[in-house]
């Protein structure tokens, strides 16, 4: 939560000579993993997701957004359809510390400084996310996932959700977001030749994905935009 407070800190410092619309508050939510261990199902939240989003509303239709998120990720083979992983009996759970920037992008204007109604629309957010994880590898010894260290590695959020402005001040909107990750060791399934001797396990040739499902309850601030030269 150190890094969460260290965002607050730096946007209310940078809001204060801001002139346009910005909107902060709290994302909580679940999570899922899809890889080489556990249930395959794409959205199934079975862990916790907290954190914040800020975000620029640079025009109806579009803001500049940033989130920073943590979360646990667990998986288990005892849980899923194949019997061969039932078999296997793979687990792991660990923690996750995910950072995103990029834009969102709204289906339908969505400009809260209309008098006449309060404005609602689904939309879409893309950007680049970085996420430090714990790092696993399989001890052929014990047939079992083992903590190794930490990792930091890069993912490209695909983001599908819906908002609303509920009062005057708050917008509260409700996504499903899949990670594609461009790392296939969130799982213990490709650790590389140094761990544990190497071994690997799974399709090493794709790589893994995790997912969040959540809820956002943002506040917001500044003074009525001007939508020009952008």
């Amino acid at each position: 939560m150190r890094y969460f407070t260290v965002l607050i800190l730096m946007l209310l410092f940078w809001v204060n000579g801001a002139g346009q619309t910005y909107e902060i508050g709290l994302y909580a939510g679940g999570s899922n993993f899809i890889g080489d261990v556990g249930k395959t199902n794409y959205i199934d939240p079975n862990a916790l997701v907290l954190g914040g989003i800020a975000k620029w509303n640079r025009s109806p239709r579009h803001a500049f957004r940033a989130t920073l998120l943590y979360a646990n990720l667990q998986a288990s083979d005892l849980k899923s359809d194949d019997l061969r992983r039932q078999n296997r009996g793979y687990q792991f759970s660990k923690s996750l510390i995910e950072g995103s920037l990029g834009v969102e992008y709204t289906f339908w204007d969505f400009d809260m400084h209309a008098s006449f109604n309060r404005p609602a629309s689904p939309y879409l957010y893309t950007g680049l996310t970085g996420f430090y994880h714990d790092s696993f590898a399989l001890d052929a010894v014990e047939n079992d996932l083992v903590k190794t260290d930490r990792e930091l590695d890069v993912a490209i959020p695909m983001v599908l959700g819906f908002k609303a402005q509920v009062s005057s001040s708050f917008v509260l909107a409700i996504e499903v977001g899949a990670r594609y990750t461009f790392a296939d060791n969130l799982d213990g399934s490709f650790p590389g030749d140094e761990a544990y001797g190497g071994v690997s396990f799974g399709n090493i040739n794709n790589n893994d994905w995790y997912m969040f499902s959540g809820l956002t309850i943002t506040y917001t601030f500044g003074r009525q935009p001007c939508y020009c030269g952008f």
